[in-house]
């Protein structure tokens, strides 16, 4: 996705990457994990971003080579640490102990922690989202009024 040239090629295939980290959550038995992944990043986020990428038209990008470079590189420090922590970080992880617990339970409890202990983090989350678009728009619909004067 980093090195997409195309913005809407690099929507699409953050997608796909969404659907095969659903993918891995339906391997890991978390069906409730793996369809909120579809619904909400596969399908509303991934739709958020095609919108923003039509109205702010990032194909006019100043600096496109830079950009892609830059986000290569992040990329590619963030996959060095995370090799890094895998092989050094002494072979224990943040695993769960696997329980036999009903889906109906799991999702009642994963609805009650996140209204209840996270639901903070989850309106600033929507509100983040919310600034985003807001701002979008007041930038395409100043960009609209400077290409009509001219």
């Amino acid at each position: 996705m980093a090195t997409s040239r195309k913005p809407v090629n690099a929507a699409m295939n953050m997608l796909v990457s969404f659907v095969g980290l659903s993918a891995l959550f339906v391997m890991l038995e978390t069906y409730f994990l793996a369809i909120l992944q579809v619904l909400v990043y596969a399908g509303a986020i991934v739709v958020l971003f095609l919108f923003i990428i039509m109205l702010i038209d990032a194909g006019k990008s100043p600096h496109p080579k830079l950009i892609r470079y830059l986000a290569s590189l992040a990329a590619l420090a963030l996959m060095v640490f995370a090799g890094y922590a895998l092989v050094f970080g002494g072979g224990s992880g943040p695993f769960a102990e696997i329980s036999v617990v009903a889906p109906a339970n799991m999702a009642r409890t994963f609805g009650v922690e996140l209204f209840t202990r996270y639901l903070l983090p989850f309106q600033i989350t929507g509100f983040m989202l919310l600034i985003a678009m807001v701002g979008v728009i007041v930038i395409s619909k100043k960009a609209e009024a400077e290409g009509g004067a001219e």
